[in-house]
């Protein structure tokens, strides 16, 4: 796939206010910190378009980027944010919620683990959210280049273990662009076998 177009994005918190043109969605989830917004803007070739920090929690909308024309990137806040109140956390709790259970153009879910690291009970509970509700997803192993090629392949076998569901999961990293075009093929096959 090659990105021609991206459209700012289009920010919401209800779901009254999600784009009503039926254009199909895949929508990326992880814990705070794990590269969401550095994951976009890598697939889109944007430095800033998608805005990046070192705090986590900094995505508290839910935000749309049109691609092409023909679909939506969709970046939805992390969990697992510590420095935020528990009252915001249930808030962006009930967001991801509303949006995974409601929302009929989506198509698929891309579940963001850092490669480093096992992952976390979030993780996990988040995974098996998407298999409870039949939502087609992907594991991409954030950070990858962190590691050698060597231990990468013990971290993903781990990170399979641990989740224990069958689902494909695909090393990325933002620095090096690895399998940076692997998920534009993905997301490219998703989108055309959803547009009537």
């Amino acid at each position: 796939m090659i990105i021609h177009e991206v459209s700012n994005p289009i920010t919401v918190v209800h779901p009254n206010d999600y784009p009503d043109d039926h254009l199909p969605e895949v929508v990326f989830i992880g814990r705070s910190n794990v590269g969401k917004s550095s994951l976009l803007n890598t697939l889109i070739n944007r430095k800033n378009l998608a805005y990046t920090s070192q705090n986590p929690g900094k995505t508290q909308t839910i935000n749309f980027y049109r691609i092409n024309q023909v679909f939506y990137c969709v970046d939805i806040p992390g969990y697992g944010y510590a420095k935020v109140s528990k009252k915001q956390r249930e808030a962006f709790g009930q967001m991801i919620e509303a949006y995974l259970t409601s929302r009929i153009t989506l198509k698929h879910a891309f579940l963001l683990i850092d490669a480093r690291h096992a992952p976390t009970e979030d993780d996990v509970l988040m995974a098996n959210y998407l298999w409870h509700y039949q939502i087609p997803f992907t594991i991409i192993a954030t950070k990858s280049d962190k590691i050698s090629n060597n231990r990468l392949k013990n971290h993903l076998n781990a990170i399979n273990k641990v989740i224990s569901l069958d689902v494909e999961i695909i090393p990325f990293s933002m620095i090096t662009k690895l399998n940076r075009d692997t998920l534009l093929d993905k997301i490219e096959t998703i989108v055309n076998s959803n547009i009537d």
